[in-house]
């Protein structure tokens, strides 16, 4: 997801996976105890999403995903307000966190709402498997903006110190593969490659910026959400350092 690097990469900082230290999250509580572990699952929902090979189709497809993804999260979130849409120009190539320009289609998290820019990659596909990935992750971080976690991740306490920075970094993207996995098993997808959807979520221009973590984390992650179907299991914060290397 664009929006979690977003103040990493401002600073013009590369991000290495993995470190030999360990940074616990202390005294913020808002992360390590938020309400949003203490929610069950997340109601099954169907939509109706059809996704055809017009500009007017992708754009109603997503429209409709976010609308749905608002359906299944809303009781999971206390004082949830509703999630806009924002679709760029098509010249517009640059996102709103990286501020780096991509080629291709992306969806964003950006301040509190989804940020789109529709290029032929996405239109053209007669797949929905990266537009549906792309959202779907972009909608984590809405997420994580709305129960207050985006915020207190910004407000952690580093020390200046890079290893620091970067663990709590894969403390939230981590939370957000857990996230995003939720939305599929909520949403009645099967997954059978959780690496084809983690190439999907990002533009290809930023998958040397990205700080994740190592594969097996975001399986592991990844694979506890889509099991639970739902944030109670998407604690990051209070899991020891080696599940978030």
């Amino acid at each position: 997801m664009i929006f979690r690097v977003c103040a990493v990469a401002a600073a013009g900082l590369m991000l290495v996976s993995g470190t030999a230290h360990a940074y616990p999250v202390k005294g913020a509580a808002e992360l390590t105890h938020n309400e949003l572990y203490k929610k069950g699952k997340l109601p099954k929902t169907t939509c109706k999403l059809v996704k055809g090979t017009t500009r007017a189709s992708t754009t109603k497809y997503v429209t409709d995903l976010v609308a749905c993804m608002s359906k299944t999260w809303k009781s999971s979130i206390p004082n949830f307000q509703p999630v806009q849409v924002g679709f760029v120009d098509r010249d517009e190539n640059r996102t709103c966190n990286w501020r780096r320009e991509a080629k291709g289609s992306f969806a964003e998290q950006c301040f509190s709402f989804i940020r789109v820019r529709l290029a032929a990659d996405w239109i053209k596909a007669k797949d929905d498997s990266e537009v549906f990935a792309a959202v779907t992750d972009a909608w984590s971080g809405i997420v994580q903006v709305q129960t207050g976690i985006g915020e207190a991740w910004q407000a952690l306490p580093n020390g200046g110190e890079q290893p620091e920075i970067d663990e709590q970094l894969r403390r939230l993207q981590l939370q957000a593969d857990c996230l995003t996995a939720a939305s599929y098993k909520s949403l009645g997808l099967t997954v059978k490659n959780w690496k084809s959807v983690f190439e999907d979520t990002d533009p290809p221009e930023f998958d040397k910026l990205k700080g994740e973590g190592k594969l097996a984390n975001r399986l592991s992650w990844s694979k506890k959400g889509y099991q639970a179907g739902g944030p109670s299991v998407c604690n990051t914060w209070k899991a020891p350092s080696s599940k978030v290397a």
